[in-house]
């Protein structure tokens, strides 16, 4: 099957908000803990609605990943690099589509005129963002969860 990635529109929104819960509770429950309060605090942002006003502001790309007409896997990077999302469906995970939907996103970034890719790591992620060549940049801070790892990475133009 053949995944695209393209910028997202608005008629994505309830898809993307759907990927982006699902990613949340089903994969990172190391950051969670299964913890109600935690996850609905996490999730608090995750409408339809929100995700539309995300598309429209100027200064972000919002991406998806596309497969068999379904979306699988949504990310965002802001015009300075800041990477601010990055989920996909458990059924994509170990697939390569967050791999390439990170590609496309430091593209992005890049395109913007950064030399750097910043982010906040969730322990879930954490791994991939450093086999993607991510390093940490601060000690763990303050996130939605319990914790989150500051991380950047230099771009090169390959």
């Amino acid at each position: 099957m053949v995944v695209s990635i393209r910028d997202a529109v608005a008629d994505d929104a309830v898809a993307a908000a759907d990927v982006r819960v699902r990613s949340i509770t089903e994969l990172c429950a190391p950051d969670h803990h299964n913890d109600p309060t935690i996850l609905a605090r996490w999730l608090a942002n995750k409408s339809p609605e929100i995700f539309k006003s995300w598309i429209v502001q100027p200064d972000n790309s919002v991406l998806v990943s596309i497969e068999d007409e379904a979306i699988i896997a949504v990310g965002s990077v802001t015009d300075r690099g800041e990477i601010t999302l990055n989920y996909v469906l458990p059924s994509a995970r170990f697939r390569g589509v967050s791999r390439a939907l990170l590609q496309a996103l430091e593209a992005r970034a890049r395109e913007r005129g950064n030399t750097r890719c910043m982010l906040k790591s969730t322990e879930t992620a954490r791994r991939f963002y450093r086999s993607a060549g991510y390093v940490e940049v601060n000690a763990a801070e303050s996130f939605v969860t319990t914790s989150g790892y500051p991380m950047s990475k230099h771009l090169t133009n390959d």
